[in-house]
């Protein structure tokens, strides 16, 4: 086995993530289910996610009938200290960071750091720490409490 081979059969140590806004969730749900030959991960009321295995992607999908088709997007990685790595690899490259650790978004805890492109888009770097959480009060990026259904959680 050739070094390239090894490495394309290995897991991914990360996926994109894109997160989108929907005006009917399970319209979108078939759609994506369709498209990319997978059901979703996790459904709860105004949310989905889907985990992609080929291409690799972790697809969200946020009801919020009226809005713009993308929310924000996402490299998910799959440890703590992946996170720190790129939280202070963006740094060093004089970009504005802003962490979040132990945070319920998307109805799963996180550690992350958020930065914007020029045009002010907004990009997370996360790995999951606990996929179905207890808590049921959040505290948004806005640092308003809310709740799971609240679109603004993972704005």
């Amino acid at each position: 086995m050739t070094t390239t081979d090894q490495t394309s059969s290995a897991a991914p140590e990360s996926r994109v993530q894109l997160a989108l806004n929907v005006s009917d969730l399970d319209a979108a749900i078939g759609f994506y289910s369709e498209l990319f030959r997978t059901e979703p991960h996790k459904v709860r009321p105004g949310y989905a996610n889907f985990e992609v295995a080929d291409p690799p992607l972790k697809l969200v999908l946020i009801e919020q009938p009226g809005g713009q088709s993308l929310n924000h997007i996402g490299v998910e990685v799959f440890s703590t200290e992946r996170v720190i790595a790129e939280t202070r690899r963006l740094g060093a490259a004089g970009l504005e960071t802003r962490v979040e650790d132990g945070v319920v978004c998307c109805h799963a805890e996180q550690d992350k750091v958020w930065v914007s492109d020029p045009d002010g888009l907004a990009w997370e770097v996360y790995t999951v720490t606990d996929d179905e959480p207890a808590m049921i009060e959040i505290v948004t990026a806005s640092g308003v409490p809310g709740d799971c259904d609240d679109p603004a959680c993972c704005e």
